[in-house]
This record gives C-alpha cells, sequence and structure tokens, in this order.
C-alpha cells in the first residue's frame, strides 16, 4: 500500500505550491506579534501623581510646569534608597478651603500629613493614550492591568486544546478560518468595548481564537511539505512572529491611541479570511478520514502547480501508522523515561513563557526610549532561527537547547547588576538574553515531538505547550509587582529559572540521527530501538547486495 509521504515525495516535497502556501501563512505570524506583546504599547504606564482639582486649576491661571503643581501635592518618598515623588500619595490638604496664590508653589509642605490619592490621578501622556490612563489602572488597581495579559493567556491554553480537537474532527482549514471569523470579531468588539472587564472578557476571546488558528496553520503546513523540509519550515514560520515584533514599535509610534492600535492589529485577520481560495485543506487529513479520493485530488493539483506528475500506480493511500494503541495522560508519566522527559518539557515551556514575555513586558517599564527599546531587542530574534538551523544538525539538539537557556538565565542575572549609567553595555546584555530566550522558545517545540512515540506525540506536545500558556498567565504578576518592590529584581527571577532549565535539559538524551519512537518501550530502552534500526539496515543492504549478485549471475 502507498503512503502519502510517498505521494507527497513524487508530487514535489517542496515546491512551488508549497512554497506560496508557506508564504501565505506566515503572515499569519505577523498580527501575532501584536497580539501577544502588544500590551507594551496599549497597556503603557506613563508617568502618574494624585489630582487635585484645585490646584490643577491654579497650574492653568499661574502657567505652572507639572512640576511645580506637582509640589503642592505630592510627597517624596524613598524608594529602594532613591528619593523621588510618589505615584499613589499626595499631602492631606483642602486646597479648595486654602488660599492658593501663584506663590503658593514654594510652600514647605515636607511636615504636612498624606494620604491616599482621593481625585484620581494626573499623567504625563508622553502623547500616547494606553488602557491604563483610560481606567486609571494603578497603584491599587494595577494588578488589573496584569489581568490584560493573563486573560490573553488564558484564552491560549484553552484555544489550544479546542483547537485541536476541532482541527482533528474538523479539518485543518475550517478551523482556520473559523479562527479569523472570531478574531476579527473578538478584535473589533476589544477595540470598542465599554468598560475594562468587558475588555478583558473579549481579550480571553482573541486569545482563545488567534491560538487556535495559528496552531492549526502551523499543523497544516508542516503536513504538506516532506519530511526533510518540516524542521527547517516549522523555525521559519515562527521567524515571521520577529517580523512582527520589528513592526509593532513603528505601528505603536504612528498610532498612539490603544483602541485604534487595537484595530490596526485586528484587520489582517480579515485579510486572511480570503485564504479561502488559495489554501487547501491537508490531504493527510483527508486520509485519516477516509477521503482518500479528495486527498488525492488536492496532492494532483500540487502536483500540477509544482511542475510534476502523479505515477498512474498510485492508486490508494494509506495512513502510515496504521492500528495505534490509544493515547492516555497516564502514559505520559507511567513510565520512568517518559515521566522525565514530561516534566523537563513541561518545565522548559514555563521557562520560555516566562521569561521571553517578560523581557518583552520590560522594555514597557525599564525607562528608556520604549519604541527604539523594542525595535532593538526585537532585531536580536533574527539570528536565533539561523543559529538553530546551523547547529541542530552539526552538533545536536540537546547541547545548543541547554547552552541557550544558560546564556539567557546568565545574561539576566548579570543585566540586572550593570547600573543604569552603562546604558549600551546594559542593552547588549539584555539583547543577548532575548537571543537566548527565543532559541529556546523555538527549540522546545521540535524537542517536544522528537522525544514522544508516535501514538501519544500529539497529546504529549499538547500537555506539555499547554504548561506554556500558564507561564504567560503567570509572566505579567511575576514582572510588574516584583518591580514595584525592586526593578531589576524579576531578571533575577527569570535567571534563576532559565539556569535550572538549561539543566534539566542536559538530562535528556540526544535525538540527533536517532529514529523517531513508535512505542513507549522505544523511549525506555532506546539503545535496543538503536540496535534494530542497524540490523534493519545491515539486512537491506545484504538483500540488495544479493540481488545484484543474482542479476549479474544471470546476465
Amino acid at each position: 500500500m502507498t503512503s502519502f509521504d510517498d505521494v507527497l515525495e513524487e508530487a514535489g516535497p517542496f515546491g512551488r505550491c508549497q512554497r506560496r502556501i508557506f508564504t501565505l501563512l506566515c503572515f499569519l505570524s505577523i498580527p501575532f506579534s501584536g497580539v501577544y506583546v502588544g500590551i507594551v504599547f496599549q497597556g503603557f504606564t506613563p508617568d502618574h501623581w494624585c489630582r487635585d482639582s484645585a490646584v490643577v486649576q491654579k497650574r492653568q491661571a499661574c502657567g505652572w510646569s507639572l512640576s511645580d503643581s506637582r509640589r503642592l501635592t505630592v510627597p517624596v518618598v524613598n524608594n529602594s534608597g532613591v528619593l523621588q515623588q510618589s505615584s499613589c500619595e499626595q499631602y492631606e490638604v483642602d486646597w479648595n478651603s486654602t488660599t492658593l496664590t501663584c506663590d503658593t508653589r514654594e510652600l514647605n509642605l515636607s511636615e504636612v500629613p498624606v494620604t491616599t490619592c482621593k481625585a484620581g490621578w494626573e499623567f504625563d501622556y508622553e502623547g500616547r493614550k494606553s488602557f491604563v490612563t483610560e481606567f486609571n489602572l494603578v497603584c491599587s488597581d494595577a494588578w488589573l492591568a496584569d489581568m490584560y495579559q493573563s486573560t490573553l493567556n488564558a484564552g491560549f491554553l484553552i484555544g489550544s486544546f479546542a483547537f485541536g480537537y476541532f482541527a482533528d474532527r474538523f479539518g485543518r482549514k475550517i478551523s482556520f478560518l473559523m479562527s479569523n471569523v472570531l478574531n476579527l470579531i473578538a478584535g473589533i468588539v476589544l477595540a470598542v468595548a465599554p468598560n475594562y472587564i468587558f475588555i478583558l472578557v473579549a481579550r480571553a476571546v482573541f486569545g482563545f481564537g488567534v491560538k487556535g488558528g495559528w496552531m492549526s496553520s502551523y499543523v497544516l503546513l508542516t503536513e504538506i511539505v516532506g519530511v526533510e523540509y518540516r524542521r527547517t519550515v516549522g523555525i521559519l514560520y515562527q521567524m515571521f512572529f520577529s517580523v512582527g515584533n520589528l513592526l509593532l514599535p513603528l505601528l505603536a509610534y504612528f498610532v498612539t491611541d490603544w483602541r485604534w492600535l487595537q484595530v490596526v492589529i485586528s484587520a489582517p485577520y480579515l485579510l486572511f479570511l480570503s485564504y479561502y481560495w488559495f489554501i487547501p485543506e491537508s490531504p493527510r487529513w483527508l486520509i485519516s478520514q477516509n477521503s482518500t479520493s479528495k486527498a488525492l485530488e488536492i496532492t494532483e493539483a500540487m502536483a500540477k502547480e509544482n511542475k510534476k506528475k502523479l505515477s498512474k500506480s498510485f492508486e490508494t493511500l494509506t495512513e502510515d501508522e496504521g492500528d495505534s494503541p490509544s493515547a492516555s495522560l497516564l502514559d505520559l508519566i507511567r513510565t520512568p523515561n517518559m515521566r522525565k522527559h514530561t516534566f523537563i518539557l513541561m518545565f522548559n515551556w514555563f521557562t520560555s513563557a516566562v521569561v521571553y514575555q517578560g523581557l518583552i513586558m520590560r522594555v514597557g517599564i525599564a525607562g528608556g526610549n520604549v519604541y527604539i527599546d523594542f525595535l532593538i531587542s526585537g532585531l536580536v530574534e533574527f539570528p536565533a532561527a539561523f543559529l538553530i538551523l546551523f547547529t541542530i544538525e552539526r552538533i545536536g539538539r540537546r547541547l545548543p537547547f541547554a547552552t541557550a537557556n544558560i546564556v539567557a538565565g546568565a545574561s539576566c542575572i548579570i543585566t540586572a547588576f550593570i547600573p543604569d549609567s552603562m546604558f549600551w553595555f546594559k542593552t547588549v546584555v539584555a539583547c543577548i538574553g532575548r537571543l537566548g530566550i527565543t532559541m529556546t522558545f523555538e527549540m522546545v517545540v521540535f524537542v517536544n515531538t522528537e522525544l514522544y512515540p508516535t501514538f501519544v506525540r500529539n497529546l504529549g506536545v499538547s500537555v506539555c505547550s499547554s504548561v506554556c500558556d500558564v507561564g504567560g498567565i503567570i509572566a505579567p504578576f511575576l514582572l510588574y509587582r516584583l518591580a514595584v518592590i525592586w526593578l531589576e529584581l524579576p531578571l533575577i527571577i527569570f535567571g534563576a529559572v532559565a539556569f535550572i532549565a538549561g539543566g534539566l535539559v542536559l538530562l535528556l538524551p540526544e535525538t540527533k540521527g536517532a529514529p523517531l519512537p513508535d512505542t513507549i518501550d522505544d523511549i525506555e530502552f532506546p539503545n535496543g530501538k538503536k540496535e534494530n534500526m542497524v540490523q534493519n539496515q545491515q539486512t537491506k543492504e545484504r538483500l540488495r547486495s544479493d540481488l545484484t549478485n543474482n542479476k549479474e549471475t544471470t546476465v
């Protein structure tokens, strides 16, 4: 019986058709960047202080500067050894019942008691309007701003499982298209939401659809290219997320209102609906649904576009796996090596999400030019994909994977102790950390697939990667709440977590050149699998030699 991989080799493993589909689907990763890390600009928290309407009126009448009026409103506090004006307290003075003249700004109020803000806040907008300034999400309500990112990751978590089932049940193409409809609706609703609770709900739905659509298109892409191209295509597909990271600060620079920026981020999903006419269903999925004739029709169309022609002998198609045992969650932890792989991979997925998101969101609170800093940190992601492609077939998977984690961890810790006066040195070290964690994020995807047997591979990737979304839920609270204590404290935590992850990776087996495992026994007894492969190869070579000798004898 003929397998689909046999047909695909004849139709062209990565011909013009696959290159066209690959190019179209790569565009999907670009707006995903705005969804995933757009909080840096949409949730920007500018310098703020307590508002006093009487002081504001007098500032306008007397022509005071902001610093002049803040002296009458905001006390000076000691923040980690640094004296600065408070953002959440004000002097307990009723200026409406006090004679306030244009010379009052010189008063000494150091002995006046202080209280929490009573009439809202003033913001130094710097030309940008975020949901933080619109809904006053600062001080005691600052945790609500963290929820903006956490609800997105909660949507990611649910969407991964829901769309995983939906794509297996109804197809990759229909899942992709339905997600784009959902993304467009949820994105626009998010842009016009009247209150913050409504925003959080729309944000969760947006994450639900975006993650599901991205995964469906990733699976579709890897299923229509030859085996030898899957890893490269998967890594390059993820690299287009970095393209989005370069475009995002440029868009945010010109679109300064967070609601209009949300519209810009959501608009491409309307364009992606047109892919209905340009993207085929996965023939491999159709075969699994016993739609062999439709699968063959699509494959013939691919071959025609690739200027190939299928052999007339390809009349039937079958699944490669055949009958396989049903997968169970217990299979992931029942045996020693499977249990070890599962826990180590889970921790690395968690680490990748926490450190990657944390480093990106930290750009918004580091105090520099957020546009330039974001652009620079985005540029360093591009070498990550090329370093992976250059090393994994020469060195292997385990060493680059572990090294990337350790480099990211060391960079985070070193950055935390570099003084702000050494700005460029601090930026360079931080960028090295961003490069390391980007490599880790991209490597954990395919290493995960190589460490599970066939019948439980999809389940293993789904379960382990779900911890990534759990990390994404935690990341904003870990960053923003710890930064209140000390701005560099999150970097210490990120560094420690990345170090641990790198050390754990060294406990995983090397998968370079190793056959993909088919059963749990192949995981628990990898040497037996390798010996069998060698014996089978030797047997094939001996049979080939015997056949050649027989032909020569006959002649």
